[in-house]
């Protein structure tokens, strides 16, 4: 029997958790984390973790294919008719999931920045408690790239035992000073648009500053060369077409993704260190117990390929991949054709290995 597509982007699918307490130690009620469900019933589990304005759609439909379609689903290199794939909006999203969008039962009026901070570790920790009400004791594996990336090591180290496989891709063990600085642009640009309001606005589609934080970004996600082979300074009336590309990604934005819920994921992002209470970066390596495979994209300003392999190899038994592409940190949303062969080649081998033992 197979679990259906039982999510859409119109109507997302819930699972409630309950009351949760923050690393912070303050509490929320009635938590809630949207998810999305593919494949047999009984198989193996894989977990999928979203990046930054990602959400729980990593497959879609077929009127609105997600994020990762064509590396997740029928007979894809993650293969949706041998394994279950469930992915979740992160705590403190904005895709059903509780966060400052959400209603405050206490004020009955949305949380906006009354939210309480989320750090990667709580967004892991809740969507373990939602795995466990869904009836879920172990996965085969987590993946995730960029913030989906920061979960999935977070998942190795706070429930070690939990998958059998581990795949980061385009994320390292913390936020480098270049990620920090690019976040504080973003975060700033939201920050200080009078029309923000302290977090408290009317409408944000009349948000400009997340537009140029938008955009800031995007600068980061691609390399150059893409730009260049892709604009090549081609010019209509009297913009050139990178500057229109770079206005309608900014437009775009607005359009699927809360400003506050932007904010509060950078800020997670910041924090990311996997070392912070566990010794040095070489002895929180060590704790690794699922096998680890990192991937790395050419071009990647972000997450380059040196911090991400120097980790892999301190983590005993560890893999790394690098990629050969123009696209940089956006690598791991696109041409699957080039690195799925890789990963698909590791999860059925695990899953053979896994059934043997």
């Amino acid at each position: 029997m197979s679990i259906k597509n039982i999510t859409n982007q119109q109507t997302p699918t819930k699972v409630p958790i309950g009351a949760f307490t923050l690393e912070n130690g303050d509490t929320l009620t009635d938590v809630e984390l949207a998810y999305e469900r593919f494949g047999p019933e009984g198989a193996p589990v894989i977990l999928i973790c979203h990046a930054l304005t990602g959400n729980q759609f990593a497959v879609g439909s077929k009127e609105s294919p997600g994020w990762w379609k064509g590396l997740i689903g029928d007979d894809c290199p993650i293969d949706t008719t041998s394994f279950q794939v469930i992915t979740f909006n992160v705590l403190g999203g904005c895709h059903g999931s509780t966060g400052p969008a959400s209603m405050d039962p206490s004020k009955e009026a949305p949380y906006r920045q009354n939210f309480p901070k989320v750090s990667i570790r709580d967004m892991v920790h809740a969507q373990h408690k939602a795995l466990d009400v869904l009836g879920i004791k172990e996965v085969h594996a987590v993946i995730g790239g960029s913030l989906g990336g920061m979960q999935t090591l977070e998942w190795g180290l706070l429930y070690p035992f939990f998958m059998k496989q581990l795949y980061v891709l385009a994320a390292t063990p913390y936020l480098s000073d270049y990620g920090i600085a690019f976040n504080h642009i973003g975060a700033r640009a939201i920050e200080d648009d009078p029309a923000f309001n302290g977090g408290f606005y009317e409408d944000n589609a009349q948000l400009q500053g997340f537009e140029i934080a938008r955009m800031a970004g995007m600068v980061t996600y691609r390399s150059g060369t893409l730009f260049q082979k892709r604009f090549d300074r081609h010019q209509k009336d009297s913009l050139y077409d990178i500057q229109s590309y770079m206005d309608y990604q900014g437009e775009k934005i607005k359009e699927r993704f809360d400003a506050n819920s932007y904010l509060y994921l950078l800020e997670a992002m910041n924090h990311h260190d996997i070392s912070r209470g566990r010794g040095s970066l070489q002895e929180a390596a060590k704790q690794f117990k699922a096998k680890l495979y990192t991937i790395s994209f050419q071009h990647d300003l972000l997450y380059p390929r040196e911090l991400i392999e120097t980790f892999s190899d301190h983590v005993p038994g560890s893999e790394h991949h690098h990629v050969l592409t123009d696209y940089g940190h956006d690598g791991f949303l696109v041409e699957f054709n080039q690195w799925g062969s890789w990963m698909q080649e590791k999860i059925n081998e695990g899953a053979v290995n896994h059934h043997d033992d």
